[in-house]
């Protein structure tokens, strides 16, 4: 006889590497108006099932998950959470989200688009299938994305001195040229760039609090490192946190390095950017547009894949049933 506490469904996915898990039933009522509210209560009073439904033993370090909720300005609505932090925007979650939503039949070919909201504000999937019906790929307008704090000088325990450009794709970012600090983004540096990704996240965060709202001044970004390949080509590694790292060129990533190459006028709408995993999986980057405020709006395009259907279940008396994450 099996006892449970609880089980939840569960539907993963992998976009160029990186984990999706979309929650499909076992939480509570998240009461609320727009999503940002409902993310915030859920943050507030059900945080326990943050470790217990990402964390070992259920899942790991990079583990992220997806809750859709309901929206009222929007055709569906989710917010993100990830194995440490809530997220306003995951871009690689979209494009696995609307691979599930695929898979349950919730949407279908010929469907075009749709809209989701998240934290970070409404955002587009444009839907590409195959003749029999498959979605092969996701085309995202992500929401507004700009450019913030340029060449700021930071030094770095163990690295030096070195410069960083901020610039935001829905989270920010603190892009950093792998090939100027020595760090050839291959799978055997992934633990080397852990450590140095952190250590300049350290740096930035202390850096930025002198800077204004708006153009990174009191964030705490993550870092992307990238490695030229071609004009308008690049190897994408971003690092989360010491034990993190993003395995997937990363959506808002992609968003942040986009606005930036247009703000440095390196890049036109129109144009191409591929930015590649350590695989060599890549997402396509465009600039869909130009943002009222400022910056651009991105359109990154990746496919995903269906990992697995399963029931996560938390049986009475496991000690480690809330899950553990060592750092």
């Amino acid at each position: 006889m099996l006892a449970l506490a609880a089980s939840y469904s569960v539907i993963d996915s992998h976009t160029a590497g990186h984990p999706t898990r979309v929650i499909l039933s076992g939480l509570p009522d998240l009461p609320g108006t727009t999503v940002a509210e409902k993310r915030d209560f859920f943050r507030i009073h059900h945080d326990t099932l943050r470790p217990a439904l990402l964390h070992e033993p259920a899942g790991h370090a990079a583990m992220v998950a997806l809750v859709p909720v309901a929206s009222a300005t929007a055709e569906f609505g989710a917010f993100f959470i990830s194995s440490y932090i809530y997220l306003d925007m995951c871009g690689h979650a979209v494009i696995g989200y609307a691979k599930t939503l695929a898979a349950t039949g919730s949407i279908a070919s010929p469907r075009a688009q749709f809209t989701l909201e998240t934290p970070a504000g409404a955002v587009t999937a444009h839907l590409t299938w195959s003749q029999d019906g498959a979605l092969t790929a996701v085309r995202l307008h992500n929401v507004a994305s700009y450019a913030g704090v340029q060449s700021l000088s930071v030094d770095v325990d163990g690295i030096g001195a070195i410069r960083v450009d901020l610039a935001y794709g829905g989270i920010w970012y603190a892009i950093v040229d792998a090939g100027a600090i020595g760090l050839p983004l291959e799978p055997e540096n992934v633990s080397r760039a852990m450590a140095w990704g952190a250590a300049i996240k350290t740096a930035v965060t202390a850096a930025l609090v002198s800077f204004p709202p708006g153009s990174g001044g009191g964030t705490a970004p993550s870092v992307l490192f990238y490695e030229e390949k071609a004009r308008l080509r690049a190897r994408h590694l971003v690092v989360l946190a010491s034990n993190k790292f993003d395995r997937s060129p990363c959506g808002t990533g992609c968003s942040a390095r986009i606005a930036l190459l247009a703000h440095q006028g390196r890049m036109a709408q129109g144009e191409t950017y591929m930015a590649e995993n350590l695989f060599g999986v890549a997402f396509a980057g465009r600039i869909a547009g130009w943002a009222t405020e400022r910056g651009i709006i991105p359109e990154i395009e990746g496919a995903a894949h269906i990992s697995a259907f399963s029931t996560i279940v938390k049986e009475v008396g496991d000690k480690l049933g809330g899950g553990f994450l060592c750092t």
